[in-house]
């Protein structure tokens, strides 16, 4: 018998959105890759530009049964183009479509706010988000290796016409 589970997109803004992304982001990247807590500092220094930011931007929580289960941000990156963060999906809920369910909710966002197109960071290493913006249509424009979060990665820039 399947269980049939509630999944819902809403805005950020509930007391608690912003330190559950920190939070979370800190302790799935500790226990899946082994990340240090710079990253989570990182992500911390993201969230807070996010609240403290002006122009059009956007972000939304997946919840599944009401429990906060993913997220992702829309940002200005400069008039033309947007720029996708923090893109997270807890181990709990894979296999519902949320990554995807999140990027495009963010793509269609950026498009309303009349971005031409969008752009996003990540490291060769984090395979199923990759995977993802591949199949939304991104493709990967530059990568650099660098040492952060107590390991050596390699960063990527990703970008989509929009």
């Amino acid at each position: 018998m399947t269980v049939e589970r509630e999944v819902v997109l809403r805005p950020l803004g509930v007391p608690g959105d912003l330190g559950w992304v920190v939070m979370a982001h800190g302790e799935f990247y500790a226990r899946e890759f082994g990340w240090d807590a710079g990253f989570e500092r990182f992500v911390a220094r993201i969230a807070a530009d996010y609240a403290d930011g002006a122009g059009p931007r956007a972000a939304w929580i997946a919840e599944v049964d009401g429990a906060r289960a993913g997220c992702v941000f829309c940002v200005r990156e400069d008039e033309r183009t947007a720029r996708l963060r923090m893109l997270l999906v807890d181990p709990a809920a894979r296999g519902l479509g949320l990554g995807n369910r999140l990027v495009e909710r963010c793509l269609a966002y950026a498009r309303e706010a009349g971005y031409g197109a969008i752009t996003l960071w990540t490291n060769d290493v984090l395979d199923a988000a990759r995977r993802i913006y591949r199949k939304q249509g991104f493709e990967l424009v530059a990568e650099e290796p660098h040492h952060s979060f107590g390991h050596d990665l390699v960063g990527q820039t990703w970008r989509r016409d929009l």
